[in-house]
Parts: structure tokens; sequence; C-alpha cells
């Protein structure tokens, strides 16, 4: 299954079949006081230097959050939107809780967006869904709900066949606009998280052949070495069938795990990619 998310001039896809799809987290104003301070101040000339760091890492797709809570996130967010469309040809992910500021955001977007996200929360369904037909948009769903996060991989995937039963059976979105985030949790705080989200990816995949995200920072929260282990990680998921991760688009151990992956699961036919991103100049002696 494909699912396809556009600007005026590119369009990605993202499915089982394609190379790794690397949606760039950075664009956030969580845990980042320069920049909360910068967006109270009505500047956001930093979106600019993230959305260009970001490509030169290798994003397919930008994430833009602008959820700071002492500003107008919906006047922010349409500010960055219309920004990375003038600054980028790369499709966005409108990343918020807020309702007005999705409904901005897609309002001033040009193209086919991704939107970040549902959870089962029945109020936030009937408020996300009717702008997901509006703009013809695709969702990422939240395997969580009221009941809060399941540890274990069953649940999870109970809360993903309730969100495929709700989305496409009753607001009749299409399957390839369903992208599950299963959902990556601190391994420093649960020892058997990632098992069971492979297991949910396994899952997803083999019942419904959906395509996946996850916030892939989350996984290493607390631990030393995180860029290491976020490497670690993606790559072990992508083999479980992930498509797709919201990350650290400028981290090379991070880019390198997602980019080795797709030449492992035959995504890079002979390596073709990969030798294009690391092999040396041919002025570049290697021992």
């Amino acid at each position: 299954m494909h699912t396809t998310v556009s600007s005026p001039s590119k369009t990605v896809t993202i499915g089982p079949d394609q190379p790794f799809c690397i949606i760039g987290e950075r664009i956030n104003p969580t845990n980042r006081k320069a920049f909360q301070q910068q967006l109270r101040a009505g500047d956001l000339s930093q979106v600019l230097v993230d959305i260009d760091e970001q490509i030169e890492g290798g994003a397919h797709i930008i994430d833009i959050n602008m959820g700071e809570p002492f500003s107008d996130e919906a006047a922010l967010m349409v500010q960055a939107v219309t920004m990375a469309q003038e600054r980028c040809d790369l499709p966005i992910c409108i990343d918020s809780s807020v309702i007005e500021a999705l409904e901005a955001g897609l309002g001033a977007y040009k193209g086919k967006a991704l939107v970040n996200s549902i959870t089962c929360e029945t109020d936030r369904i009937e408020a996300v869904l009717p702008l997901i037909k509006e703009h013809g948009a695709a969702i990422i769903c939240l395997t969580n709900g009221e009941e809060g996060i399941p540890v274990l991989w069953e649940e999870r995937f109970e809360f993903c066949k309730r969100l495929v039963d709700i989305v496409h059976g009753k607001w009749e979105i299409p399957m390839e606009d369903i992208v599950i985030d299963a959902l990556a949790m601190p391994i420093g705080a649960e020892p058997m998280s990632a098992y069971h989200l492979f297991k949910t990816l396994e899952a997803i995949q083999s019942e419904f052949g959906l395509n996946t995200t996850l916030g892939a920072s989350n996984t290493s929260f607390g631990m030393p070495r995180r860029h290491t282990l976020n490497g670690t990680f993606l790559a072990m998921a992508a083999g479980a069938g992930l498509t797709s991760a919201i990350m650290d688009a400028r981290s090379p151990e991070c880019v390198a795990a997602v980019r080795g992956s797709d030449v492992m699961l035959g995504k890079d036919e002979y390596g073709i990619g990969w030798i294009g991103h690391y092999r040396p100049p041919a002025s570049v002696k290697t021992a």
C-alpha cells in the first residue's frame, strides 16, 4: 500500500517497497528554549535554518510543530508553512494538538499534507477527521486512547483495528491515507517496549498492509549515546515493517541506519542509493 503526500512540485511515496521515508522532526519548540523565545518575539528565522539542515541531512518530508504555549500557534503555523513552501519543495507534515493550528496550517498549505495526529479519543477524531476529508490529507493515527498507551503489542494492535474501523469504516478515509503510529516508548523505562513495538508493526503489516511511523527519538530518552541507540532501533523497526519515522534528519547515525536498512531489505537494489551517498569522491584515497 502506498501513501502519497505532495508539495506543488514534489511527491513523496511511503510504502513497504519504497525507501524508508525520513520525516524531519527538528521544527518543534519542545525543549528548545532559544527557539521558544524567538517564536514569542515573532522571529521565525530559525525555521529556515532547520529546514536547510534537515534537507542536507536527508529528510524527505518536513514536520512542522509550532506548539509554543505563550504564542498564537495557529498564526505561527501559517507563517511556518508558508516559509517552508517558499524555501523548499519537500512535502510537509502539519503537527499540532491544537485544532485551530491544524486547520490554519492545512488552509495555508499547497499540496497534499500529512497531519499529525489523532488517537482513539472521540473528541479528537470528530475534530480532526472533517479537516482531513476537506483537504484530502493523509492522517497519522496513534495506537492509544482514553485508556492511555498500552505496553503489550496485542493491546496496541487492538487500537489499530479500532482506528481502521473508525477512520476508514465510519469516516471513509482511504486506507492508503492512514499511517499508524505504533508509539515508540523509552527503553530505559520499559525494557520490553521495543519488542512490543516490533510485534505491533509486524501485525499491522500482516493484517492491513498500512504504512507506519513513530517518533524515533522517544526510544532512547534518558540514555547515553542516543543517536546510536536510535539508529539501531530504526534499522530493527524497518525490518519489522516500519515505513517512515519522525526522526532527527541531522543525525548521520540515524540516517545511515535507515539507508542501510533499505539496502538489506532490498529497497535499494545493488546499494545504488547507498553508494551515491557514501562512496568517497574519486580524488579521495581510502585505506
